[in-house]
């Protein structure tokens, strides 16, 4: 078992038993021209998350910590976004926007569109896992939880975006899970003002789990390695 470095305490992790869970990370979200970038949203913490992440996945790769992505995703007729009996349709910022502006009708996180697709910085490799969702939660109506369960994964380095939303949403779902999520803070981009990211991670420090940083969990992952980790 490694120590790896956190708030409010360090936490024990085995790189077989712990997965990188990367929420989100598509043009939607972190690109010009994107959905948050169309919407008004201030993406400039995105370009350090990528960074941080591009550093985390090869350490961890490295170490054999499985890493999974997460992808929002509707399908073109939306037959999988929810009616207008959902709070889904009302509330999700894709839904209301293609309603809003017909421009962007069928155009985003669509699949297949360029909005919904992995940014190019941080594509899959072989051997990780990429799980498609259509809510929030990467818990919801996926098979997340089985995928895990089979590895026999019990510890979650979440990054991604939004820290207050996708990420808070799937973390906590992991909690109740009973895993144990850990949020790499520096990885991570939010949505609306800062207070938002300072909330979340209150959160999960005093109540949902433990945070952390990239150089930290880096740090941590040197120790099961015999080679030196990307800096």
């Amino acid at each position: 078992m490694l120590a790896l470095n956190a708030k409010p305490e360090p936490v024990g992790i085995v790189p077989a038993q712990t997965a990188i869970i990367v929420v989100d990370m598509q043009n939607a979200f972190v690109s010009a021209g994107g959905m948050f970038d169309l919407a008004g949203f201030d993406i400039s913490g995105a370009a350090p998350a990528i960074e941080a992440n591009k550093r985390l996945l090869a350490a961890a790769r490295k170490a054999g910590v499985t890493v999974v992505y997460l992808q929002m995703s509707y399908r073109p007729d939306l037959s999988d976004a929810g009616d207008p009996s959902s709070p889904n349709y009302h509330k999700e910022l894709g839904m209301a926007m293609m309603r809003g502006r017909p421009e962007l009708r069928g155009k985003l996180l669509i699949d297949n569109s360029w909005d919904w697709q992995i940014v190019d910085a941080l594509k899959p490799e072989p051997g990780d896992h990429v799980i498609r969702k259509s809510r929030y939660s990467g818990f919801c109506n996926t098979g997340l939880e089985a995928y895990l369960r089979a590895r026999r994964i019990r510890h979650l380095l979440f990054t991604g975006v939004a820290t207050n939303v996708c990420v808070d949403a799937t973390a906590r779902d992991a909690y109740m899970l009973e895993f144990w999520p850990i949020l790499v803070e520096d990885a991570m981009n939010h949505s609306g003002p800062d207070f938002n990211r300072q909330s979340t991670l209150w959160n999960f420090e005093n109540a949902f789990g433990w945070v952390t940083r990239t150089d930290m969990v880096i740090d941590a992952l040197r120790v099961k390695t015999a080679e030196p980790l990307p800096a």
